[in-house]
C-alpha cells in the first residue's frame, strides 16, 4: 500500500464519499472542484493507500426482520494473543455478529448483533457464545433505539467551499 500524503481536495473526497459511495466521478469532481480525470485518479489512490475500504449500502434490518439489536459484553477466561485471535475467528463466522471491539478494561469484547426477535438472539446466545471455548461471562444490554447512526470517521477540512 502506497502513502497518500492527504491535501484539501482528498479530504473532501473523502468527506463526500462517505455520505454518498453512490455519487458519480462527475459529480464528486464537481463538488471538489476539479475535473473527472484527475479525481478518478486521486479516489484510484486513495483506494490503493487504504483510505477507502469499500463502499456499501446501508440496509434497514427491520425491513429484513431483524428487530432486535443486542450489545453483548463478553469476558473471556484467559487472554493470551492466541486465545484473543481464536475468540475473533470465532466471531466472524457468526453472522448474527454486526460488529466486535476489543476493549481494555473489565469486559475484553463488546459484540453488536442483531436478531429477529429475542428468541433469536438467546438461542444465539446460549448455543453459539456462551458455548464458544474461553467465554467466561457474557452481560447482555437490549438496545431500544438508535439517535444517531453515523459511520466513518469525521474527516476534517481546512475550508469546505459552498457546494
Amino acid at each position: 500500500m502506497q502513502r497518500v500524503k492527504l491535501d484539501d481536495i482528498d479530504r473532501r473526497i473523502l468527506a463526500d464519499l462517505q455520505k454518498d459511495g453512490r455519487m458519480t466521478n462527475v459529480e464528486l469532481a464537481r463538488r471538489v472542484g476539479i475535473s473527472a480525470p484527475p479525481c478518478l485518479r486521486r479516489v484510484r489512490a486513495l483506494e490503493e493507500a487504504g483510505y477507502i475500504r469499500g463502499y456499501h449500502a446501508d440496509i434497514a434490518p427491520e425491513l429484513l426482520g431483524f428487530g432486535v439489536t443486542v450489545f453483548a459484553m463478553v469476558g473471556l477466561e484467559n487472554q493470551s494473543e492466541a486465545d484473543l485471535n481464536a475468540f475473533e475467528d470465532r466471531v466472524r463466522n457468526w453472522p448474527l455478529v454486526r460488529e466486535c471491539t476489543m476493549l481494555a478494561g473489565e469486559i475484553d469484547f463488546v459484540l453488536k448483533v442483531v436478531a429477529k426477535d429475542w428468541e433469536a438472539y438467546q438461542h444465539f446466545l446460549t448455543t453459539e457464545l456462551t458455548a464458544a471455548p474461553n467465554v467466561s461471562h457474557v452481560k447482555t444490554s437490549l438496545g431500544i433505539r438508535q439517535s444517531k447512526y453515523e459511520p466513518g470517521v469525521p474527516v476534517e477540512l481546512a475550508e469546505t467551499p459552498p457546494v
